[in-house]
């Protein structure tokens, strides 16, 4: 439930190394756990009490000791939105927008059908805690504010409704995993968020663990004669669509490309009547492991070239999994490795630096102009 990687290096530093891609924005991930807590005044809250949770009395201080070392502006009473807010202001001193990732309700390891996660009336997705949990973000100011804030962080950019959508296990205490659910839930979620700050732009995924947006941009029956119509919304010009793409296994483009324009990116192409629903699409996830090549792979190569000269609306943006290069702990794994990770595993230098020379900056580059 904490930013990665402050038991290696501070804030600051990362932020710095981030900005030396040449990248403009960071997606940044919590879980509604984080606002339940807020809300029930829970001590679970600080630093030391959320390390000790995740990770044991003795690992847990010894973390806490690093955190604090890196980051001496922190102490073990430091709450997790603290850090949150941290980050973001850190990133609003060097310039990097945040995107604010709803990733998860209960702070586990993402995604499976069956980790309690996966759609609304899921097993941890309540879904008027989640609905709570993006109207507060959004409305979320610092202590102290900053002199010229007038809503949230500086540096908030844009939101998402939620990590990949998916159809839960079968015996879960979920709701029908279908369109008419999701947009029964999903706009009174936006409209949360909107009603509690006006700036931030929206960011909207379909099903099928965000692979699939189609209904979104066809302005397609739902169900019930229900249509997404992004104008009827008084965050009309705030719409955007995020499309998540893992499809590592291609061995050419055109295993790909005819998928990402039905599902998303037929919304830029502004001469297609057949997605009326217009507006930007954003990759906010794909990736592949750091060490094997595989940025020359077809995969990796095709999605650079379709992201930033493959498709009719012009460069889209994109965001890649994953930054990290460890975890406090995945999946009862502590200080776990990430080898898809752009960071090597302390967080002190770049895991391959040919990837980053030859594959990240070029794609910033190409896509920024």
């Amino acid at each position: 439930m904490l930013p990665e990687g402050l038991q290696y290096n501070s804030v600051a530093n990362i932020v710095s190394m981030v900005k030396g891609l040449g990248m403009n924005v960071i997606r940044l991930t919590y879980a509604i756990e984080m606002i339940d807590d807020i809300e029930s005044n829970s001590p679970n809250q600080s630093l030391q009490n959320t390390l000790t949770n995740a990770l044991g009395a003795e690992n847990g201080s010894t973390v806490l000791q690093q955190i604090l070392n890196n980051n001496p502006s922190f102490t073990e009473n430091t709450t997790r939105l603290e850090v949150f807010d941290a980050v973001a202001a850190e990133c609003a001193n060097q310039e990097i927008w945040v995107h604010l990732d709803n990733h998860v309700s209960k702070a586990i390891w993402c995604c499976s059908q069956t980790d309690g996660n996966a759609w609304f009336g899921d097993t941890y997705f309540d879904v008027p805690n989640w609905q709570r949990g993006l109207g507060y973000m959004a409305g979320h100011k610092t202590n102290p504010p900053s002199p010229t804030q007038a809503k949230s962080w500086p540096a908030l950019a844009s939101m998402s409704l939620r990590n990949e959508l998916r159809q839960p296990q079968s015996s879960a205490p979920a709701l029908p995993y279908d369109w008419p659910t999701w947009y029964a839930n999903a706009i009174p979620a936006a409209d949360g968020i909107h009603a509690n700050n006006t700036l931030p732009l929206i960011f909207f995924s379909g099903l099928g663990y965000d692979t699939d947006d189609s209904a979104l941009i066809s302005g397609a029956d739902l169900g019930n004669g229900q249509h997404f119509t992004p104008s009827s919304f008084a965050y009309a010009d705030k719409v955007v669509f995020e499309i998540h793409n893992y499809m590592n296994d291609a061995t050419a483009c055109s295993d790909i490309e005819p998928g990402l324009y039905t599902s998303a990116y037929g919304a830029m192409n502004l001469s297609d009547p057949a997605f009326p629903n217009k507006a930007p699409v954003v990759m906010t996830e794909f990736g592949f492991g750091q060490a094997d090549g595989s940025d020359g792979g077809a995969y990796a190569e095709c999605l650079r070239d379709y992201v930033t000269t493959g498709q009719e609306g012009g460069a889209g943006g994109w965001m890649q999994w994953v930054l990290a290069g460890s975890y406090y702990v995945r999946t009862g794994e502590q200080d776990d490795d990430e080898t898809w990770g752009l960071l090597n595993h302390d967080w002190s230098a770049w895991r391959n630096q040919t990837v980053v020379d030859e594959y990240v900056k070029p794609f910033v580059a190409a896509t920024l102009g």
